[in-house]
Formats: structure tokens, C-alpha cells, sequence
């Protein structure tokens, strides 16, 4: 394997080359197999699984019949994977042994498991016990299952987008779902062209997939690759000079990263960034989080000029994009609305705001359906007005028409491209005997953009440091969600409303950035 380039389009993880033509067989196996097990069109299938060949097939599986693939973020704690499996209604839930083995017992009698084997490379990158990597005794295993059912035969049924996790202010989840577009009106809409172009789907792209596909963007990516029969590597877990190497041995022509992992890039030594032929890369498109300028700028003076900025959000979708030629003339800039998308920089009144004037940025897109909240009809009119929805951002327009970020409306902490949800973290702090108060804010970190602070507010009816405060998080939600400072202030900033004045809790901290977000 080291020794030759794959040519042909397929999936490689690992030691293990999946061809296109036999995922997109094993894809019209396990669609007959779901459509046996009673899934039908507007279902849920549920995905608790790293990036692997099952995730592929499993997702395309679920859009041949109509269902409505829901990936799960599989760094949550047990409660919180059941809540999503819950309100998703899953008719089905595709797992990876050591992901399903803390939910044994407490998935919902009706719930059908079907668990893949923990990958080798997977489980060496993670630190898997390999009795964990084992599928657990009186559970199906995936691949025998499918394969005990013929190909699909019948045309695909308009499907669902993946119906993907987000949360508001009140720290749960929720299930963002759209409707199905044909592919008629994908192949006749330019705002569709924009987002392949944006994108690099296209035949002969040859790509890594670094980033969890339980994240929007790159299951959108990876996906998207697949379905242009391209040649897709799948990296275990993100490492730096990893990433290098396969660029260099396998002529990699298309990444989406986020910044933090240009960041980890940019600290590898020099002679290590030298060592390795990065010549073939032709799109690097990166998105999530802020990126820092002398950070951008450092990439393209290393990669040239492949690199595209996007904008968006589950809700919103892809509004802007920027290339490298376009973000050297307007430093900053997270790019033009794509085609078809109309921005709109509103007041606190909802009235238009002039040029170069900050307000929330709200967007309407006429080719893209639009999106409903899983079990909560009343939610969606939080983030719209007048056809315009937010993702809660706070920015402005130039006379050019290119768009920049200034804030955040909502109090969602970006951390290395992944969002945390403060409200979550209090709600869980304040279950904690001696707590009175807590809010839960992002202070600047040069490594992933931001990191969490939980500023306390005690009762003084038990002694308790911060690593009790973190010791109480990590237990009951996912590590990542672990403040990295705690500090103990004799009153939590509050306004009569009750609304906390995270602001001021911020502004100390991000003071000497020349940033707030």
C-alpha cells in the first residue's frame, strides 16, 4: 500500500481501499436491509460512528429509501446520545462497538442496533481497548447483515438532508431538518453551482477527510467527494505532519480544515513542513471558527493561493465565500454571498443598517428549502424575520459587498471549529451542592480560537475549587466541555431581566486581542 498511488475512485482508511462501485453496492445492500427492518421515507437512521466505510454506507443507505441519516456526536455522555436517539424518533442506530457498549440497557426497546467493529487504526488512534473494538455478544453485526440482502433495485426516493444536532439558549440540542430537493432542481440552481465550485466536487478530486462527520460541513465534503467518484483517504484523527504525508503520497488535491489545524500545521518545525511535496493541492476550503490573519496569510504564503473561506450554519446554510485572491484585497473578509442569497445587516429594530455599519447579519436563500426544528414548531421563529433567518452572528458589509464577522449575538463559545453551548455547562454546574450562580463564556486561546472560563458564584454552604467544578463537568457531560479556567467571583453580573452581562465578563480577557470573537 505505501508503495503505489490508488487511481481509481474509492475509500481508503486505514489498510482498507473500498472502491466506488462496491460502496455504492453495499450502500443498495444496506438500504434493503433498512427498508427490511421497517425504516421508511421520513424516518430517522442514526449514526453513532467515526469516519469509517460503514458511515458511507449507512448515510447513502438511508437517502436511497427517503430516511433521514442523523449523525451523533460520539464525544457525548450516554445521556445526552439518548436524548438526541430520543427526540430524532431513530428507527435504527449503526454504531461502532465501543461507541454502543455505555448504551447497553438504556437504548429505547423499540431502537434496532446494528454495530460495525472498531476499526484497528480507529481504536490505535483513540486509545481503544481492543475487548472494546469487539462486537458486543446479541448484537447484529452490520456488514453480515447487509450482505445477507440483494442490492436495492428500485429508483432512489427524494431524501431528506441529514437532519443534524445544534443548540440554542436553553442548552438542548436540537434536530435542524429540511425537506428533500430533487435533483433537478439542484442541477438547474446556481446557488447549487456555487456550492460544488466552493466546495471542489468534482470528478478527479483526490481528498482527505480530517474532520468528524458528525459536524455539517464535513460530512457536506465528504459526501459531496463521494458522490463525484472521487478518491477519498479518511485520517484517523487529525495529526499535522500525518496530514502532510498524505498529501504528499497520495496527491491530494482538496482538504476542509478548520483554523486550528492550520495553526497546528504552522508550529510544525520547518524542516518538517520542507520535507514533504504539498505541489498537488488545488482546494483548501476552511470554515467554523475565526480565522486570525497572520494565521491566513502564513497558509497562503506556504500553500499558494487554494484557499477558500466559507460562511455559514446549519440553519442558514452556505451564504459567503471568499478566495484567496478575494481575502488578500479585503483582509478579513468571510467572503460574497453565493448566488442566489440575498444579506441583509439589521438594527436592533430590524431596520437595514448603511454600509460599514455592525448589526446581525441575516440571510435568505431562494434555492434552499427551509428548515424546520425536530419537535419544536415555535423555535424557528426565534432566528427569523421577515423570510431572513440568523445564525446569531454580528457583522457588517463593505462597499464591495464582501462580509465581515465582528461578534456573536449568541453566547456559543467556537473552541478548534467545534461550538459548546454554555447554557448546557451551567445547567450542569448548578447541580452541583455549594453553587449559586455560574456563567460559562469564551476567553481567547491562541491555540483553538477560544477556550471556556466558568465564572462562580458559591453559597458558601460547601468548600469547592476549580478542579471540583471540572470534576463535576466532566463527569456528567463530554471532556470538551470542561472550562479551562474557573474563577470564584462574589456575584455573577446580572441585569433585572436576568439575563447574565457575559460581556463584561469577557471583555477583561479578550481586552488586548483586538477581538471579540
Amino acid at each position: 500500500m505505501e508503495s503505489c498511488v490508488i487511481e481509481q475512485p474509492g475509500i481508503l482508511r486505514g489498510e482498507t481501499f473500498i472502491p466506488a462501485a462496491q460502496l455504492n453496492e453495499r450502500s443498495a445492500r444496506a438500504a434493503s436491509a433498512l427498508r427490511a427492518a421497517g425504516v421508511d421515507r421520513g424516518d430517522a437512521v442514526a449514526l453513532l460512528l467515526r469516519n469509517d466505510h460503514p458511515f458511507f454506507e449507512a448515510y447513502f443507505a438511508a437517502g436511497l429509501i427517503g430516511a433521514a441519516p442523523v449523525p451523533l456526536n460520539w464525544h457525548g455522555k450516554p445521556d445526552e446520545i439518548l436524548f438526541v436517539l430520543q427526540d430524532c424518533r431513530a428507527r435504527v442506530l449503526v454504531a461502532h462497538a465501543d461507541l454502543v457498549r455505555p448504551l447497553i440497557g438504556r437504548l429505547p426497546a423499540d431502537l434496532k442496533v446494528r454495530v460495525v467493529a472498531t476499526p484497528q487504526d480507529i481504536a490505535a488512534a483513540y486509545r481503544i481497548a481492543p475487548a472494546d473494538c469487539i462486537v458486543p455478544q446479541d448484537t447484529l453485526e452490520w456488514s453480515s447483515w447487509i450482505e445477507s440482502f440483494e442490492p436495492r433495485k428500485e429508483s432512489p426516493v427524494e431524501a431528506p438532508a441529514a437532519m443534524m444536532y445544534t443548540s440554542g439558549t436553553t442548552g438542548k440540542p436540537k434536530g435542524v431538518r429540511r425537506p428533500a430537493t430533487s435533483l433537478a432542481h439542484r442541477e438547474k440552481s446556481a446557488y447549487y453551482a456555487d456550492i460544488a465550485k466552493l466546495s471542489g466536487f468534482a470528478p478527479g478530486v483526490r481528498a482527505v477527510v480530517v474532520g468528524p462527520m458528525y459536524h455539517g460541513a464535513p460530512l457536506a465534503w465528504a459526501t459531496g467527494w463521494a458522490r463525484t467518484n472521487s478518491f477519498i483517504v479518511l485520517q484517523a484523527r487529525f495529526d499535522a505532519e500525518d496530514l502532510l504525508r498524505l498529501i504528499d503520497k497520495h496527491r491530494i488535491t482538496n482538504l476542509l480544515l478548520v483554523p486550528i489545524m492550520f495553526t497546528r500545521l504552522l508550529k510544525l518545525p520547518e524542516h518538517v513542513r520542507r520535507s514533504y511535496d504539498l505541489s498537488s493541492l488545488r482546494h483548501v476550503t476552511h470554515g467554523a471558527a475565526p480565522c486570525p490573519r497572520s494565521v491566513k496569510e502564513q497558509m497562503i504564503d506556504w500553500w499558494g493561493p487554494v484557499i477558500y473561506e466559507q460562511y455559514g450554519s446549519l440553519e442558514i446554510g452556505l451564504v459567503t465565500c471568499a478566495n484567496s485572491e478575494e481575502w488578500l484585497s479585503h483582509p478579513g473578509t468571510v467572503g460574497r454571498p453565493l448566488s442566489g442569497v440575498e444579506l441583509k445587516i439589521l438594527d436592533d429594530n430590524g431596520e437595514e443598517v448603511p454600509v460599514g455599519e455592525t448589526g446581525q447579519i441575516y440571510s435568505r436563500i431562494a434555492d434552499q428549502p427551509d428548515f424546520a426544528y425536530e419537535g419544536l414548531p415555535d423555535a424557528r421563529a426565534e432566528v427569523v424575520r421577515d423570510g431572513f433567518v440568523t445564525a446569531g452572528d454580528v457583522g457588517y458589509l463593505d462597499a464591495d459587498g464582501f462580509l465581515y464577522l465582528c461578534d456573536r449575538k449568541k453566547d456559543v463559545v467556537i473552541s478548534g471549529g467545534v461550538n459548546i453551548y454554555p447554557a448546557e455547562i451551567e445547567a450542569c454546574i448548578l447541580t452541583l451542592d455549594g453553587v449559586r450562580d455560574v456563567a460559562v463564556f469564551g476567553i481567547p486561546d491562541e491555540e483553538y480560537g477560544e477556550s471556556l472560563a466558568a465564572a462562580v458564584e458559591l453559597d458558601r454552604s460547601v468548600a469547592l475549587s476549580a478542579e471540583d467544578i471540572r470534576a463535576h463537568v466532566r463527569a456528567n457531560l463530554a471532556a470538551f466541555k470542561t472550562p479551562r479556567l474557573v474563577e470564584f467571583l462574589d456575584e455573577i453580573p446580572r441585569l433585572e431581566s436576568g439575563k447574565i452581562l457575559k460581556r463584561e465578563l469577557r471583555k477583561t480577557y479578550w481586552a488586548e486581542t483586538g477581538r471579540s470573537i
